[in-house]
């Protein structure tokens, strides 16, 4: 399958109707088991309470128990959250992550606000509010998913990454315009809208350009000032979050993982759907196997945009990431950064290993394995796999099968490509 198929799966999606929530294979608003859900059911048990930081509140408390990491923090300062009002280049909203939950910050907010990624219903979105309460609770936010659940998201309750662009020479293209942003994204047209700090040699970025903001002025694109930053001071309060940086690593992680679950989402309740509704002929048959190709081409980094320079973080993230996987008898891990030429090591999402992946009807999974098989063992070599070389095949086939749960018999006995 070519390059040019690499981006079909989305301009399809995007073109074809919303996936209806309540449909009976799906029941979106039925009860879900994500990690917000599930500590919600611990406070009410009393296996568990949220302290109430003076300085933050509930923040670093929920952190902890969710298990999200403070050096996983990006800072985005264009309106782009339901607290918009008190969100600015002085006071951007704080960005938290795992694999399974993200957690956004603001300064002066109201609430703060969870998404988390449910292994069958997806993306639910949450907020808790901020003031000190006797029986903090999580409020599901359904009401999000006018901004959540779009042609962005392929039509599912989803999470994305965005960038604002610079406005054109037309007149009319007075605010400039936003856009999704993944791991394909050309490198200078990713985090307007963002601060970002890191290093990247001579490529550029949309990052730290306040003057995109700016709706009397919005400025081009930034200048040598934008770019390769280590530190925000004097950009705005640091000490008002727990983290100092906007990590690049971390918004390159980000921008993989948020597109990867809304195509776990998206793929799996079609397949749903279609078995719940009986739909076996051929056309609707050959339209899933289209889509869970187009998703192993995904989890392959297919048409990934290549580093054109070495890209370094300036927080912890690119150590403690990687320590939060699995590995095999030699150490390696698909969590590895590489981060000269492309972001990770061995080319394959670690998302494989997320309940969301395995949430997957068996249809699709079956799929998914035979195609990578075919492609790890080199019986595949089309064009969009040319960047795999014979020992990144090998490396990926050989951690997965030391490190994923439940991979079919006949993984065991393919030869490694040579």
């Amino acid at each position: 399958m070519g390059l040019g198929a690499a981006w079909a799966l989305a301009d399809r999606l995007e073109d074809t109707f919303y996936v209806p929530l309540d449909h009976a294979a799906i029941r979106y608003y039925q009860e879900p088991s994500d990690p917000v859900a599930r500590l919600q059911k611990r406070l009410e048990g009393g296996q568990t309470k949220l302290d109430f930081v003076p300085k933050w509140g509930y923040l670093t408390t929920l952190l902890r128990e969710l298990d999200i990491s403070i050096d996983s923090q990006v800072l985005v300062f264009s309106k782009s959250s339901i607290q918009t009002a008190h969100i600015s280049p002085r006071t951007p909203r704080a960005i938290y992550f795992n694999d399974d939950v993200a957690l956004g910050y603001v300064q002066g907010g109201d609430v703060l606000e969870l998404s988390a990624l449910d292994p069958r219903l997806g993306i639910i979105l949450y907020s808790l509010d901020v003031e000190q309460s006797a029986k903090p609770q999580f409020s599901r936010r359904d009401d999000c998913l006018r901004c959540h659940q779009g042609p962005v998201t392929m039509g599912i309750p989803g999470i994305l990454v965005s960038s604002l662009h610079p406005r054109t020479d037309d007149l009319r293209d007075v605010h400039g315009s936003s856009f999704m942003t993944d791991h394909r994204t050309s490198f200078k047209d990713r985090w307007g809208g963002w601060y970002v700090t890191g290093t990247h040699g001579s490529a550029t970025h949309l990052g730290n350009n306040v003057a995109l903001v700016d709706p009397l002025q919005p400025g081009g694109r930034g200048g040598p000032e934008t770019q390769n930053l280590t530190s925000l001071q004097g950009m705005f309060d640091t000490s008002r979050y727990p983290a100092p940086t906007s990590d690049i690593v971390a918004l390159l992680t980000l921008e993989h993982q948020t597109h990867m679950a809304n195509l776990f989402v998206r793929i799996g309740w079609d397949v749903r759907i279609a078995e719940y509704d009986g739909k076996t002929d051929d056309a609707t048959r050959k339209q899933l196997l289209f889509e869970i190709d187009e998703m192993v081409d995904y989890m392959l980094f297919a048409g990934e945009e290549p580093l054109k320079a070495p890209v370094t973080g300036v927080s912890t993230f690119t150590k403690t990431f990687p320590q939060r996987g699995p590995r095999d008898s030699k150490g390696r891990s698909l969590r590895d950064f590489d981060l000269q030429t492309r972001l990770f090591r061995y080319p394959f999402s670690y998302m494989i290993y997320d309940a969301a992946f395995d949430a997957l009807p068996d249809m699709a999974k079956e799929r998914v394995y035979r195609r990578l098989l075919d492609i790890l063992t080199g019986k595949e070599r089309g064009e969009a796999y040319a960047r795999l070389s014979a020992g990144d095949r090998r490396a990926i086939l050989e951690i997965l099968r030391e490190t994923k749960p439940g991979l079919p018999a006949g993984w065991g006995r393919a030869a490694s490509p040579q």
